[in-house]
């Protein structure tokens, strides 16, 4: 009997073949890796529930921003853990404040090195949320003022992008016009459009001591539920004037970034967020997969799902591992 069919597996024959017909292609110039950086001096702490990702006091930062640059990845994005925290972020705009002080370390030890700055409150404020604090409840534009003028800070520091997390409505017009008339139009704007109320964000928010207080924050961020929202939410920040377009988090939410890519012609980034990364090591560690190649596969369906940039804390051994398959 003579059966007619496609014979798919001729282009799968060998390692030669597979890799000039592969689709996406994942490189170091993809990633954006994710810095936290403390006040004080001589430290280099390990985040506990992110293995191999650590707390750096500023004197302690070259080493690793030097390991950056000779891995390939174009950009990081600081995060800042202050010692005094209060009610409205005050440290957040602070001139001197710890992540003004990295963006100019970064940018005068690496003029060339992409350092964006996430702009938020979480991290400054002692209740936890992302905004101003009013009668138990977060204000939206109140928090907008104190949001502009830590953008500002930040461009002042001379951060090349500005990476808004806040989700209050308005904040990237608010911050658009901020930064216009401070004299930095040129600044663009990564926007945090779609950031989801997620149970992934855990890890993180130990690294920067950002635990809510009271309450929780599902009243700006995003049920992760909903994905026509998602779509206004980026249509809102596209109109305000956003640059870059980001999925908050990646791996449960392929099907947002698709939808962001197909629908919007910005670019989009996915942020493979610290419970996905702390998943990810704990499983490994325990012998139960293959970290490299779980690694690399998770970063390449992203990218497959439409995501532009990564940014990941995978980052580093990502790099090594792609760089060791292209010798």
């Amino acid at each position: 009997m003579m059966l007619s069919f496609n014979r798919h597996r001729r282009l799968r024959q060998n390692g030669t073949i597979r890799r000039m017909m592969r689709e996406n292609h994942l490189s170091p110039a993809d990633f954006i890796y994710p810095l936290f950086v403390l006040e004080g001096e001589g430290i280099i702490k390990e985040i506990p529930s992110m293995p191999k990702v650590f707390h750096y006091s500023l004197d302690q930062l070259g080493a690793e921003l030097d390991e950056v640059v000779e891995l390939g990845i174009p950009s990081i994005i600081l995060f800042g853990v202050p010692n005094d925290k209060d009610a409205c972020g005050s440290e957040a705009y602070a001139e001197n404040g710890i992540v003004q002080q990295a963006i100019r370390f970064a940018k005068e030890r690496y003029p060339d090195l992409y350092v964006m700055a996430d702009t938020c409150l979480c991290q400054y404020t002692d209740h936890g949320h992302c905004g101003i604090v009013e009668n138990g409840h977060i204000h939206n534009d109140h928090s907008l003022e104190v949001l502009v003028k830590t953008a500002v800070s930040q461009a002042k520091a001379g951060a090349d992008m500005i990476a808004p997390s806040n989700m209050m409505d308005g904040f990237v017009t608010a911050i658009r016009q901020g930064l216009d008339e401070a004299g930095f139009e040129d600044v663009p704007i990564l926007s945090y459009a779609v950031k989801y109320a997620s149970a992934f964000y855990g890890p993180f928010r130990e690294a920067v001591d950002s635990t809510p207080q009271f309450g929780d924050r599902r009243t700006y961020q995003m049920d992760p539920a909903n994905s026509r929202e998602a779509l206004r939410e980026a249509a809102s920040d596209v109109a305000e004037g956003a640059d870059v377009l980001m999925v908050k988090p990646g791996l449960a939410y392929m099907d947002i970034i698709r939808q962001l890519h197909d629908r919007f012609d910005l670019p989009v980034t996915a942020y493979n967020v610290s419970g996905e990364y702390s998943m990810v090591k704990a499983a490994a560690e325990q012998g139960w997969i293959n970290e490299r190649r779980v690694v690399l596969e998770l970063l390449t369906g992203m990218k497959r799902a439409g995501a532009e940039l990564i940014l990941t804390y995978h980052a580093k051994d990502a790099s090594r591992w792609l760089k060791e398959e292209n010798k």
